[in-house]
């Protein structure tokens, strides 16, 4: 497998498998992005609305072919593009209601009454909104051949899919009062979501690409972010009795799983989310304007120490000190370190980081 904006791809790979195996080959995976010296102009196409923006499917993957070469992956960083509909996409494929802002989508629930509305909720390959994420996704194959790694969709299945349907604070009195409904239904929708990522998948692999998507990871099998930012909004007990079981679930499809915990509104579920077997890695994303090691460095041991892969997310290069004090570099994932602006300070980077012991 080879891409003209990685040409050293393969020893990255072995990088990405060792930190799944929460092993080291040389170092630790490490992504430092640098931007051209002559970057390439995107583009630009003005538009009566932002759907006709989102839906010119041609004019995107274009765009996204372009805004791609403009940066050299250097390290472990990868030239990956994905086919992004706004993370609500899968449940609009599942009746949502579907609205397109100036960078994110976003759904209208669906289900009004459990009665009448539930039993018409169901994934169907005619809706437009899917076959328009078909056609993206061949585009950039077609266009990513040989050049860069094209991914799969953000899907946000689960619990976030069941918010979407019913609405978020809806969802919360459901757990109460509609309990059996709401466990029902993530069954029907969880198997809908199989169907859809297999589809996917087999899109992406009989092209020849690894298994990637919004986050930047990869592997060559089925991979994925399992994910519950509606969890912030419930207790531990009612998240371990509703929404685990179906994370596991998930876990268990896949082959490479890390979790997106979102938040600090979150971190009351991780005991539970790390006592989940299946499940290979957390990438843990701070509340904006929080990022930085040192004071969620208890986070990162914590999944360390249960046996989990960890990425690290917006590290600075004065941190990477106390990130050699505080972890092992066995099963460590720098997806972002800041303070890198050139490849002489990447260099000595890559240098303290493969001293790393």
């Amino acid at each position: 497998m080879s891409f003209s904006l990685k040409p050293d791809y393969e020893q990255s790979f072995k990088r990405y498998e060792a930190f799944w195996e929460r092993e080291v080959i040389d170092r630790p995976p490490v992504c430092i992005l640098l931007p051209v010296e002559k970057p390439m102009e995107v583009p630009k196409k003005e538009y009566p609305s932002q759907q006709e923006r989102w839906l010119d499917i041609d004019i995107r993957a274009e765009a996204d072919a372009i805004r791609v070469r403009n940066y050299e992956y250097y390290a472990d960083a990868l030239p990956i593009v994905w086919p992004n509909m706004g993370p609500g996409i899968f449940s609009a494929w599942c009746g949502c209601g579907y609205h397109f802002g100036e960078d994110t989508a976003w759904s209208e629930p669906c289900i009004r009454d459990w009665s009448t509305d539930a039993p018409k909720v169901s994934f169907s390959e005619e809706h437009p909104l899917f076959k328009a994420t078909v056609e993206y996704t061949k585009r950039l194959l077609e266009l990513g051949k040989g050049n860069f790694i094209v991914g799969l969709t953000d899907f946000h299945p689960g619990g976030d899919h069941l918010a979407a349907l019913r609405g978020a604070e809806n969802l919360a009195v459901d757990l109460i009062e509609h309990p059996e409904e709401v466990k029902t239904q993530l069954k029907n929708t969880q198997d809908d979501f199989f169907h859809v990522y297999d589809f996917f998948y087999n899109m992406l692999k009989s092209a020849g690409m690894p298994i990637t998507s919004w986050t930047p990871l990869i592997h060559d099998k089925r991979f994925y972010i399992p994910s519950n930012d509606f969890s912030c909004m419930i207790s531990t007990e009612m998240f371990e009795e509703f929404f685990i079981p179906g994370i596991i679930e998930e876990c268990r499809f896949y082959d490479r799983s890390i979790y997106h915990l979102d938040g600090p509104g979150a971190i009351r579920h991780l005991d539970s989310i790390l006592s989940i077997k299946e499940l290979d890695a957390v990438q843990w994303v701070p509340t904006a304007g929080q990022e930085g090691f040192a004071q969620w460095a208890h986070i990162y041991t914590k999944i360390q120490a249960a046996g989990k892969s960890v990425q690290l997310h917006t590290i600075s290069v004065k941190e990477l000190p106390l990130v050699f004090e505080t972890l092992k570099p066995e099963g460590i994932w720098f997806s972002s370190i800041t303070g890198i602006n050139d490849r002489y300070t990447a260099d000595e980077v890559l240098k303290r980081i493969s001293a790393w012991k």
